[in-house]
């Protein structure tokens, strides 16, 4: 079956993410020591429930205060929580752009929240425009590696799984789109996306 759009995540295949800058900055207004915090800190159910539109913001961020012992208020939650979006990775959005060019279609299906997409809008303002369509855990109610958060796209772009090429730099999202048929490629690096495109014949 031809490939007819192409699907990406977004930490670390479009834009490098790392929870270490957070670490440290929650880690200085808690009363508990930094490998404290840092063991702490995990995705638990309130982290999904808050990435999945059912716990807000504020709700999430009293979570985090009462699980990481911070003497702080939400701005100084919110403030760390967005310190971990870093930098575009540019060679990857260099292939995005290409695909463009072709016409080929790009989207993006995330896991994450109101508050990194509202972050990610005035940091990096060209980025998500460069997508035909976004899809965000928080709007769609599910998270990768949940086969719902797929078949959510493919409905809504009226696509079967063997015309989508999707990244990702987990290992778990990866097996689960390939599991529904989804040619599915995980990335270590920018590298690996031009390789992909490259060898199906996209660019």
């Amino acid at each position: 079956m031809p490939l007819h759009a192409t699907l990406f995540d977004l930490g670390n295949v479009v834009l490098h993410v790392d929870w270490e800058p957070a670490l440290a900055h929650w880690a200085a207004r808690s009363v508990h020591p930094p490998a404290e915090v840092r063991r702490r800190f995990v995705v638990d159910e309130p982290f999904r429930r808050h990435e999945t539109g059912h716990l807000p913001a504020a709700g999430y961020f009293g979570h985090l205060r009462e699980t990481l012992g911070l003497q702080c208020d939400d701005a100084h939650v919110e403030a760390g929580w967005n310190a971990i979006l870093l930098h575009e990775i540019a060679e990857t959005l260099d292939v995005i752009d290409a695909l463009r060019a072709r016409g080929v279609p790009c989207h993006a299906l995330s896991n994450t929240n109101a508050t990194h997409v509202d972050a990610i809008g005035r940091v990096f303002p060209a980025l998500l425009p460069r997508f035909d369509r976004v899809f965000v855990s928080h709007e769609i109610g599910h998270r990768k590696p949940s086969p719902e958060s797929f078949r959510h796209v493919l409905d809504v772009l009226s696509l079967a799984p063997g015309e989508v090429l999707f990244f990702d730099d987990l290992q778990d999202n990866v097996d689960a789109a390939k599991a529904l048929g989804i040619d599915a490629v995980l990335v270590r690096g920018p590298a690996d996306v031009r390789a992909a495109v490259l060898a199906r014949g996209l660019l």
